[in-house]
């Protein structure tokens, strides 16, 4: 999907003097970061509001301290691929905050991998995290190198090889990655196995796990439906349901997938969908057998959402067109959209097209797919918007309540877990809203959020002091 580059602040947005400096201050230190500096923004305009009435956090320079990483791991990843060449790739953990647990986050495989885009992931895994209420603190990890067009012998030889040194960084106690782009089931499969063979021990180091050895149900679901049930709950507020609206869904790996299966559940009618080269606009709807074509389609065969229109007539393919200033896929008329491809693939102007189509939920399934200038706008037009940090929080939420499965050594069942979440996604919910009347801005999902994870991340540092 591609990224739009525009101001990271609109010139709508008037800053305070103490954001305005603290900003400068986050620029200077951490240079040609644009995303890094973007997620921080959102997160201290929100909370600016929070430090006037409580100055104890800006005296103990809580925001200060929560922007940097408590430890930054980068190594190199020698590998060789099967026509023995060898190949080196970098590798990154960012161990942000650990003031409510072990530190929680996915790891990336993907050549847009940077230290700035996993310091952004890091930093928005932070509040994330705090918002499930599970003991979790934020890390996010990963690397440049790309799964894509790699046999199952290469990506097992360099996850291999990523784990040889990664090992020595994590545990159940200390560190718990997840999949993320480009890490799904095969990588963690991998990645586990290099991590019981070097510390000769089986424990929940990682999450995202096959069924048959400590995984959990409803664990490759969660996000999307995680997504789904937060959009479902902003709907309650209005005394609206998601039967019969239509929904705009963007990607087509995980989270993207599993959206669709939860919408059409609950009687929605879903007409695109996408990938890296481009995106499909099918009318009719996807519905449950379409689904399955693409589940096999992606998973199985790993091919292009373009082959879906040789199969079904009814949709038309559009392409990508590299550089340009808008994303075609968020022009169409709708009710809903479910942003969950990439970072940044909302921009501005795609944010106009959205409202000017009649799109008034927005629930975001990826990690800050809407730039600062679309979310203003949506923020201007009273939509119900809610961030990626809140209506995305089900994966790792679900990541947690496996960590609870393997400590115990239990496992629940689907109805237990698919429960369990959409009870999280309820609270957090709760939490959005009563955070954002508390703090003189109702129905702002963004301020909810990023005040409510805020909240319970400063209160744990304040208590466990400078450190």
């Amino acid at each position: 999907m591609t990224a739009y580059v525009e101001d990271d602040i609109s010139p709508k947005t008037k800053m305070s003097p103490y954001v305005e400096d603290f900003m400068a201050d986050v620029k200077a230190k951490n240079p040609a970061e644009p995303e890094f500096h973007q997620a921080v923004f959102e997160v201290a305009e929100s909370v600016s509001i929070v430090l006037e009435r409580h100055p104890e956090y800006r005296s103990a320079k809580i925001l200060e301290r929560m922007v940097e990483p408590e430890r930054l791991i980068m190594f190199r990843v020698p590998w060789v691929d099967d026509r023995g060449e060898v190949r080196v790739n970098r590798g990154f953990r960012i161990e942000m905050n650990s003031a409510l647990g072990p530190y929680k986050g996915g790891l990336r495989f993907h050549p847009s991998v940077n230290l700035g885009i996993l310091k952004f992931l890091a930093f928005e895994q932070v509040f994330k995290n705090s918002l499930t209420t599970l003991p979790m603190g934020g890390g996010k990890g990963g690397s440049d190198f790309d799964p894509k067009g790699k046999s199952n012998t290469e990506i097992m030889r360099f996850c291999q090889a990523f784990m040889a040194e990664l090992f020595r960084h994590i545990g159940p106690d200390t560190d718990v990655p997840a999949g993320d782009i480009g890490v799904g089931g095969r990588e963690i499969g991998y990645l586990f196995g290099m991590y019981k063979k070097l510390r000769n021990e089986f424990t929940g180091v990682l999450t995202g796990k096959g069924l048959n050895w400590g995984g959990s149900l409803i664990r490759p679901e969660a996000t999307g439906y995680g997504a789904v049930y937060f959009a479902a709950e902003m709907l309650t507020t209005r005394s609206q349901t998601l039967e019969g609206k239509v929904c705009l869904v963007s990607g087509s790996g995980n989270v993207a997938q599993y959206t669709v299966e939860k919408l059409l559940h609950l009687g929605a009618r879903v007409v695109t969908l996408s990938d890296s080269n481009g995106y499909i606009y099918d009318e009719e709807g996807i519905d449950r057998a379409k689904l399955d074509f693409i589940l096999e389609l992606k998973n199985v065969r790993r091919g292009r959402i373009a082959e879906y229109t040789e199969k079904f007539k009814s949709a038309v393919y559009t392409p990508f067109s590299p550089g340009a200033e808008h994303n075609p896929l968020w022009d169409h008329k709708a009710d809903c959209a479910f942003p969950s491809a990439t970072q940044n693939e909302i921009n501005a102007r795609d944010a106009k097209n959205l409202l000017k189509n009649g799109v008034f939920v927005v629930s975001e399934g990826a990690n800050m797919p809407t730039t600062i200038g679309g979310v203003n706008q949506f923020l201007e037009a009273g939509i119900l918007y809610a961030p990626g940090k809140a209506a995305n929080a089900g994966g790792v939420a679900t990541s947690g309540l496996e960590m609870s499965q393997n400590s115990m050594r239990l496992a629940w069942s689907r109805s237990e877990v698919d429960q369990k979440l959409h009870g999280i996604m309820k609270r957090i919910h709760e939490t959005c809203v009563e955070m954002a009347a508390r703090f003189g801005t109702p129905g702002n999902y963004v301020n909810g959020a990023n005040i409510g994870g805020f909240l319970k991340v400063a209160d744990a540092m304040m208590d466990q002091g400078v450190v």
